[in-house]
Parts: C-alpha cells; structure tokens; sequence
C-alpha cells in the first residue's frame, strides 16, 4: 500500500509528461527512490515504454519493476560496452552514483559519480535528461539566510560532494556538445517511512538513544512529492544542463523534529551538543514557483512515521548520516 501511494502520479505530473514526447530510462533505477519514480512515470504515461537499468544485485528488485510494467536491463554501468549496448531513448533519467564508503574507496567514487556520468551523456546525445544530484555541491549555508540557491557558488566539503560537483560540470560539458536539454536535481533528504531523517530521528528518540545537534537544520520532502518534481522537470530542461533545489521549503530544526517525535511517544530525546550556525539547507523558490508546495505536509510525515516506527512496520536499515559535517561517508 505504501508503494502504490508512494507512486500515485498527479494530475500536473500526467500533464507535464505528456507533453514530452518519448520513451523513458531510467539509469540507476535499483537504489531507493528508483522504484518509485520507475512506477510513477509508467503510471503517468501508461502508452510508453519505461525502462529500468541497474545490475540488479537485488533480484527482488527487477522482479518488482517488472511486475509493474517496467522493462528492465541488467548492465554494468563501470563497462562501456554495457553503456555502448543500451538503446537509445528520448528521456534519460540519470540515478546512478556512490556515497557511502567513499572514504577509503575514493577512486571507485570519482569514477562512478564522473568518468560514467561521461559514458552515459556521450552515448545518448541529443536525449532529454534529469539528472540526480545533491544539496552537498553547496558549502554549508548560514541557516537564518534561507538556504543556498542555485545560482551561488559551489565549494562543498569533503571528496565525495566534490565528485558530484564532477557529476554536474561532466553533464553540462555534454549538453552544450550535444545540445542535451536537461536539469540537475539537487535533491535534499526524501522521505519514505522506510528510511530518511525523519526515520532516524524518530528511530533514536524511541530507542533512547542520543541525537546529535551539530548538524542542526534539514529541509526534507515527501518521496513521492520528490520523485514527481524531478520528472516535471523534464518539461523545463535546458541547455546548458541547469540545475533545480528539490525539497521541502521549511529550513527544519533537528531539535524540534525530535521534540515533536517525543511528543507522540511521550518519551524524551536524549539530544547532545549545539546546533551550528550553518547547514546544507536549500532555498526552493524556484521549484515552488513552478511546482507549488510538496503535496504531502511535514506535520503529516511526522505523524505517518511515527505510526510506521510505533507498530515496528520495518526499515530498509540505511541510516542517512544526515549529522557528518565532515564530509566524509
């Protein structure tokens, strides 16, 4: 049921992807949010082809987009002769990258989040493309100015945030090449009862364990809400490749997440250091202007996640580390 709600399409999505000629790719499609945005646009357009691609360690997963309508291809994204092999199709949704054990495997990092991201642009030139990037490009933003925006100056920390300011310089070299329309979805924290800040925070105040403070402002959004955004984005692509902050427009303090998530389990967080005066916060002006508010609220999030982690419904176990200032995962 969750799954079927996660990727309900909306009217304005329907709207948007028809007017985009062209069948869909999806690159990447096997991690988290991939599924969802694989079976939301196969509703939204239900007459074209979608097409997942991943290597499918997970078997579950290809048997899960295939059951929905999604044509799958298994290939390994590091062989240019599995890129070389794929079909070409009008609409690129790029979701394929590294984070977590960066740290020590930095090499596999830059070459996953650079040196693919230039075999795929090359390989589909003159495609449409939406390509999945992060709010970590940005340095640290100071939290009572709104956040960062997309024209600021990029300078993030730590090795794996620069491999994906690679990830954005790379498409944008091949949009203006091949005169590849697109955009870039800075994407801040999706929220799936299954995993995302919420989740965690909720998580460590059931559990009594302590939150740390450091990293003290988020913004989030609904997963269904991010995925619907990005392939509207499809609709306002362009040359060069530009980029879209994709997430709720509250900057969110950590504090009050985990006060209200003690307020419906009537326990108290354990809450640990001091809130710094700077974040990864985006300003989402541009995406409101065009997209309106997130469908999904954040009381509502709140209060669906703490139901979900209150009767132990489950959790993918993949811990956002939304906390590391560092930069290093």
């Amino acid at each position: 049921m969750l799954d079927e709600f996660l990727s309900r399409p909306s009217a304005a999505l329907i709207a948007d992807l028809q007017a985009v000629d062209g069948d869909i790719m999806i690159i990447g499609v096997a991690g988290k949010m991939g599924p969802t945005l694989a079976r939301m646009a196969k509703r939204a357009v239900p007459d074209r082809r979608v097409i997942g691609v991943a290597r499918f360690s997970d078997p579950e997963v290809k048997r899960y987009l295939e059951a929905h309508g999604i044509e799958t291809i298994s290939a390994d994204l590091l062989k240019p002769a599995d890129i070389a092999s794929l079909p070409k199709v009008k609409n690129i949704v790029f979701m394929a990258g590294r984070k977590f054990g960066s740290t020590g495997g930095e090499d596999l990092t830059w070459a996953m989040n650079v040196y693919v991201p230039g075999l795929i642009a090359d390989h589909f030139a003159g495609s449409r493309f939406v390509v999945f990037s992060t709010i970590c490009v940005y340095p640290f933003a100071p939290v009572l100015h709104g956040g960062s925006r997309e024209t600021d100056e990029l300078g993030p920390p730590g090795e794996y945030a620069m491999s994906c300011v690679g990830r954005e310089r790379i498409f944008q070299h091949f949009s203006r090449q091949h005169q590849s329309p697109g955009s870039i979805i800075r994407l801040s924290y999706a929220i799936d009862m299954r995993y995302g800040v919420l989740h965690d925070l909720g998580t460590k105040v059931l559990r009594g364990e302590p939150i740390d403070l450091s990293m003290g402002h988020v913004n989030v959004i609904w997963q269904g809400d991010a995925c619907s955004q990005s392939l509207r984005t499809f609709r306002h692509g362009q040359v060069p490749t530009a980029p879209f902050n994709i997430t709720g427009p509250e900057t969110l303090s950590i504090r009050a997440l985990a006060l209200a998530f003690g307020r419906r389990f009537d326990k108290a967080p354990i809450l640990r250091g001091e809130e710094a005066p700077t974040a990864w916060i985006a300003d989402t002006s541009l995406a409101e202007g065009l997209f309106g508010y997130p469908d999904v609220p954040l009381e509502r999030m709140i209060d669906w996640t703490a139901d979900w982690l209150a009767r132990d419904m489950g959790s993918f176990g993949k811990a956002t580390h939304f906390e590391v200032r560092s930069g290093t995962y």
